[in-house]
Parts: C-alpha cells; structure tokens; sequence
C-alpha cells in the first residue's frame, strides 16, 4: 500500500540531484509531481557516472530516510527509475491536458498553491505520479536495468498447459512489492492525507487493469500447437488518458465531524451510502476524488498563470480556453520539408514548401 507522509521524501529524492530539499508540509501525501520544490523537467536523467560506477553516492544525494536509501542502495537501476518516474509523469500530464484551461502548470508557485487544496488537478497530480513510479519500475525490471529483479516471474493464464511461459513480461508483482515497501504506509486521521493516499492507490489499480497478455505462435507451417506468452503493462500514453478520464468524472467528497470523538471523517460522494461495517466511506471502485472545486483558470492567479496570450485551435478549444474573451488571429508564413523521397542509398530527400498558416492566441 502507498503511504502519505513517506511519499514526501520519495519526491524530494527525484529532484535532489540538482535541487536543495524544501520544506515539507507534514500531514499530506507526496509523490513525484506533488513536491513542493520547483521543477526542472529536462534534464531528469542521472550522469552515466553516477549511474554505473557511483551509484551509492546518487542514492545519498537523492536525500532519502534511512530505509529508502538501504533500498535504493541495493540495486544501482533505482535511482535512475526513481528519476525517470517524475519526468515520465511530468511529461504525460503536460500532454494530456495540453488542449484545457489549466495545462498541468508545474511551474513551482502555481504548483505550490495548488497543492495546498483538494481540487480535480490535485488528484490527478497524485495518480499520474504513482502510476508513474508503478510503471517505471515494472519495465525497468523487464528491460534489465535493475540487479534485483528480471522478467515476470509468476505466470498464471488461462490454460497454461496449451501454453509455454515465455518471452519477458512487465514485472508488475515486483514493482508493486517494492512500491509498497519503499513506501510504506501509516495510518493518518487527517482528511486531507486520506484523500491524497486514495487517489495514490487509483493510479497503482490504473497500471494494474491495463496489464495485457501478449502471445506469439510457434508450429509447423504457422500452426499454433504452442504459444509463447507474457504480460506486458499498457503504455503510459494509455494510462494517462484512462487517468485524464477519471479526472473528468471526478467524485467530489465533503467532511464531517463525529460529534461523540470530535474527530473528521469523509463523508460520501452525494448518492453514495457509506461503506459496509461503518468504515473509510471512499469509494471502492477506483474513482478520482477531491474535496474543493476547482478555479477557472481564466486569469492569472495563485493557482495558474491564466489563459491570455495561450495558443488555441480555433475549431477546437478556442472558445473554452479564451473563456469568452475572444481571441486574436495572426497570419504568419513557415517553411517546413514536403514532397519526401527516400534515395538510394541511404537517405531522405524532402522539396522545401512555404505556405500561410493562421495562428490563434487568446485575448488578455
């Protein structure tokens, strides 16, 4: 299980390679894009140095607590995953909301101030960074990059004995073992915690229920008298959008306050009963959850730098994202490669074409 307050120093790991540690607020849950440093996107990559000859002293300088470092320590691949995991879901949160109001600002004063509430954009942040860790794990075992861990290990398909266990599948069982461990969890009575180790949990399900099975045949003349197959995760591209989704169909949750303890409890979604034996009324499914209404995102503000000047498809989300105001139409001319040829031997030959395109920017 993921936990809230050891994910704080799980994130401040990742970007302490070119970052100093910053304070961290000590009820809630971090992870990956949910720090509260500022961001450097590119690069997020370890010095092959550090990587293959020091990895001890990258472990020490990702400022982890006593147990992640003897982890860390372990296997030289992890560092490296710990890092890639923050740009893998940095990257897919910018793409999948490139076309919307808010386009996953992670510039660290927007970022900071949104961390601060429980709106739709905060969950989300939550989910795609431990789908994130989930995921970058899980491959880094299957590509051979981590010491302790190989291919899948634990086949378990339907009629497996028409089938013979091959190929090198997505160490998903690891991945989450380690998750879990690296992580640790700690039970929390603050409601805000409880809400962002939920939405920890919907991206780890999220990587869970698009894992595939992939087979490929083996037999006299095509025949498939035996198949060699393996599990292999979605792509993340797939998993953010299944997030993106869960985004738009968020569940907003209220808070109570037990009037024999005195003590808050989250109160269902409206049209939900509270879960059976009177326990965590979150919902069991995997649903996104937040607890405030999100801003506008209109103008500049604490939360984004607002939509003026922003570039919009005219036919497509100009209208939203211009948020009425309008937008202003600029002619420009660009000349980009056309007509390619592949020649013999051994490369492309492109006809350089100018044409007028029209860009569109939203007014202030």
């Amino acid at each position: 299980m993921l936990d809230g307050p050891l994910l704080a120093r799980w994130l401040a790991a990742a970007f302490a390679l070119t970052l100093l540690l910053a304070a961290l607020r000590p009820s809630a849950a971090y992870f990956g894009l949910t720090g509260s440093e500022p961001l450097t996107i590119l690069p997020l990559t370890l010095e092959p140095e550090a990587v293959a000859q020091a990895h001890y002293k990258a472990c020490d300088r990702l400022k982890l607590e006593r147990k992640q470092r003897r982890m860390c320590r372990r296997d030289p691949g992890v560092a490296e995953t710990l890092v890639e995991a923050v740009s893998m879901s940095a990257l897919e949160c910018q793409y999948q909301f490139r076309f919307e109001r808010w386009n996953c600002t992670l510039e660290g004063r927007y970022r900071a101030s949104l961390l601060k509430r429980g709106f739709k954009e905060t969950a989300f942040l939550y989910a795609i960074s431990s789908a994130g860790l989930t995921h970058a794990l899980a491959k880094a075992c299957s590509a051979g990059r981590m010491e302790r861990c190989t291919c899948d290990e634990a086949p378990d398909l339907e009629n497996r004995e028409a089938w013979q266990w091959g190929g090198c599948g997505d160490n998903l069982k690891y991945s989450s073992k380690f998750v879990k461990e690296f992580l640790g969890r700690r039970s929390s009575k603050d409601l805000r915690a409880r809400v962002d180790f939920h939405n920890n949990l919907v991206g780890v399900k999220v990587i869970k229920a698009g894992v595939e099975t992939t087979c490929k045949c083996h037999g006299v003349s095509g025949s498939c008298t035996v198949r060699t197959c393996w599990r292999q995760l979605a792509p993340f591209h797939e998993v953010g959008k299944r997030l993106k989704h869960k985004y738009e169909t968020a569940l907003k949750v209220g808070s109570t306050t037990n009037e024999a303890t005195g003590e808050g409890a989250i109160s269902p979604p409206r049209g939900r009963a509270a879960g059976a034996g009177g326990g965590d009324p979150l919902p069991r499914t995997p649903e996104l959850v937040h607890l405030d209404d999100s801003p506008s995102f209109c103008v500049a503000g604490r939360f984004s730098p607002g939509t003026a000047g922003r570039r919009c498809h005219r036919e497509k989300n100009c209208e939203s994202i211009c948020c009425g105001r309008g937008h202003n139409t600029q002619s420009r001319v660009v000349t980009r490669p056309c007509q390619c040829q592949v020649r013999w031997c051994c490369y492309v030959e492109c006809r350089q074409c100018t044409q007028r395109e029209e860009v569109y920017t939203c007014k202030g």
